[in-house]
């Protein structure tokens, strides 16, 4: 099937700008030609005249199987009603015009296939599958008493995580979800949000557990990514070969040199925090919870200014849960009160699209590459809030050469 754009303003990643009017044309799912004048043959073709074309957007940090901000009615969910929520919010989020994401933890192996097979609609998907936390850590979700287990090596799981305790349980784990097709491994070493038992400040594993992890993922080529927020905990990741630290609001200087010195990469989510401050108390989220939230809401746009400031890679991730996931785009809005559009697109298009192990793949209008591009009726160089508002903005989503969504 041959696609061919007419007469757009094409996006050149490489020098973060718009290129004169020219063609691009897509056949069976990969980008065969860009500028210059395309063949007058196609099945499809779109007259681009006076818009954008862009690389499909990519989110760096998005949950499918976290499917509602009510954690009491998450835990009872079936697999059939989990399957039926995270469809719609695949879909829906295709539809704001993402065509690729990284999910950082809960099993979304089964929505994979499904989208592969054509059963559901939705983006490329980079997964780490289960995620792993000591036990009363972020990732353990259980409420209640619990039996004493007998052991150090007993291990609990459901489809969001598995608890492991000790370098020997963790490394276990790493190997289990490895085994089990994970692209990437995700740990928590500090305190959560939305968990119920463990303070925002604690220092989650310890130097042997990570290492543990962190020797696993390198002896299979990928990386480890940690849900971190406070310095502590984000330089014991670091330190013990952590590639990516989700959040990390409360960072400060001195640890955000260590992370730049290192290569590390900080992965902000700042949408996510708005919207459990707007939502939460309405779908149930607990008021320790939202507590919590405010610490980090009101440090989210410091975090920006202080990983920038010591030159740390950045990528564009949202984290957004169930309901809140329509905010997707407002996370254009919020950096925009502290970093350029150009350093925005560079998250998302350049270091994502690294992360996610597709560089020249996503993110990028080039021969050779997934045919994913959205046509824009701003230009978001301009101005890219436009982004945020992407009902009026995207005309089109175009996944592997494929309309999904048109005027």
């Amino acid at each position: 099937m041959r696609l061919v754009i007419r007469n757009a303003q094409i996006f050149d990643t490489a020098a973060m700008s718009f290129r004169g009017d020219g063609d691009i044309v897509v056949e069976d799912g990969r980008i065969v030609s860009v500028g210059g004048r395309a063949p007058s043959t196609a099945d499809h073709t779109i007259d681009a005249r006076g818009a954008f074309a862009l690389p499909g957007l990519i989110d760096a940090h998005a949950h499918f199987r976290l499917t509602t901000m009510d954690f009491r009615a998450l835990s009872q969910l079936s697999e059939v009603e989990f399957g039926i929520v995270m469809a719609r919010l695949s879909r829906a989020t295709l539809m704001r015009g993402f065509t690729t994401i990284r999910d950082p933890g809960g099993d979304v192996s089964g929505l994979i296939r499904a989208i592969a097979a054509g059963e559901a609609q939705g983006p490329r998907i980079f997964a780490a599958g289960l995620m792993i936390s000591q036990t009363g850590g972020h990732g353990d979700m259980d409420g209640g008493p619990r039996a004493v287990p007998d052991c150090a090596c007993e291990m609990r799981h459901d489809s969001f995580g598995i608890i492991a305790d000790g370098a020997d349980s963790v490394r276990k784990a790493a190997r289990h979800n490895l085994r089990a097709g994970s692209d990437f491994l995700k740990l928590h070493v500090s305190g959560g949000v939305a968990s119920p038992s463990d303070p925002l400040d604690s220092v989650q594993f310890t130097a042997g557990e990570i290492a543990a992890a962190t020797q696993e993922a390198k002896n299979r080529h990928t990386y480890v990514a940690a849900h971190a927020y406070t310095p502590p905990s984000i330089r014991l990741a670091v330190e013990n070969g952590v590639h990516t630290i989700e959040h990390g609001n409360l960072i400060d200087k001195e640890t955000a040199a260590l992370m730049a010195s290192a290569g590390a990469v900080l992965v902000p989510t700042l949408v996510t925090y708005h919207a459990m401050e707007d939502m939460g108390a309405e779908l149930g989220l607990p008021r320790a919870n939202r507590e919590k939230n405010k610490i980090v809401l009101e440090a989210g746009l410091r975090s920006l200014e202080i990983a920038k400031a010591a030159g740390v890679t950045m990528g564009f991730g949202t984290d957004l849960i169930g309901e809140a996931q329509t905010r997707q785009n407002r996370e254009f809005a919020i950096r925009a009160e502290v970093l350029s559009a150009k350093e925005i697109l560079t998250s998302m298009y350049v270091v994502n699209a690294r992360l996610c192990r597709l560089e020249g793949k996503a993110g990028t209008i080039a021969e050779g590459a997934h045919g994913d591009i959205v046509l824009s009726r701003k230009n978001p160089l301009d101005d890219v809030r436009v982004l945020a508002d992407w009902e009026n903005t995207l005309s089109h989503v175009i996944q592997a050469g494929r309309v999904v969504r048109a005027p």
